[in-house]
């Protein structure tokens, strides 16, 4: 048996995942075609690498099915409900940044901030008979901070395409996503509610609170914490 370490399966986070382990003396690579999911390790002893979907690895984390894991903040704390119970941060690695937020469309000159975004929605439901529309692919975040904010009179609705688009093409009124940018928003006529900021998020490696290791693994693992961390 050997330390899982699940790294993105492809991209630009595979590429620099990569690159920030090589730096600390650690090799990882893919072996066979781009549609083979398997990897080698090299420099570090007892550790097998498994390449996934940045989505699928807050899952297995959390199933104990891999000791660690890079993926984005914004993904652990949007598939994991207490996340703090079950994954550990071990360290940013600097890259993949982006902010999970509420935009609404440009021409909404009164609504700026989340207060004028509630009389916005108590307005829009008195007016239409249902309430004002957000697309997301991040229910459980949004909701969350939007529930903090005293924010009602919306729902939610799921977006697993070009979010951006939803307020153009009518399905919603408002969107929660993640951007880098704002390039994007711009170019559909959206802007960012002035406290509309839910989370910044980054690449980031986190343990597993529940997988499983014997006497080899522990240490493995802890060869590993101690190279990543110095």
């Amino acid at each position: 048996m050997s330390v899982k370490l699940g790294v993105p399966s492809k991209g630009r986070l595979m590429d620099k995942t990569f690159d920030w382990f090589e730096k600390r003396g650690i090799r990882l690579s893919r072996t066979g075609s781009d549609r083979e999911y398997s990897g080698a390790v090299e420099g570090i002893g007892g550790v097998s690498l498994v390449l996934l979907s940045a989505g699928e690895i807050p899952r297995e984390l959390a199933a104990g099915r891999i000791h660690m894991g890079v993926t984005g903040t914004d993904l652990v704390q949007e598939k994991l409900p207490r996340w703090e119970q079950q994954v550990e941060e071990i360290a940013p690695l600097g890259f993949g940044q982006a902010d999970l937020i509420l935009a609404v469309p440009g021409c909404w000159v009164d609504v700026d901030t989340l207060d004028d975004l509630d009389a916005a929605a108590a307005a829009f439901r008195a007016r239409h008979g249902f309430r004002l529309r957000i697309a997301t692919k991040y229910h459980r975040l949004v909701r969350d901070f939007l529930t903090d904010a005293g924010v009602a009179d919306y729902q939610l609705v799921d977006s697993q395409g070009a979010t951006e688009g939803t307020v153009r093409n009518e399905t919603a009124e408002a969107i929660a996503d993640i951007t880098s940018t704002g390039e994007t928003l711009r170019a559909n006529h959206l802007k960012i509610l002035g406290d509309g900021l839910v989370l910044r998020s980054q690449a980031t490696l986190w343990r597993s609170r529940v997988a499983q290791c014997d006497a080899a693994e522990k240490q493995a693992l802890d060869a590993l914490l101690k190279r990543v961390e110095g």
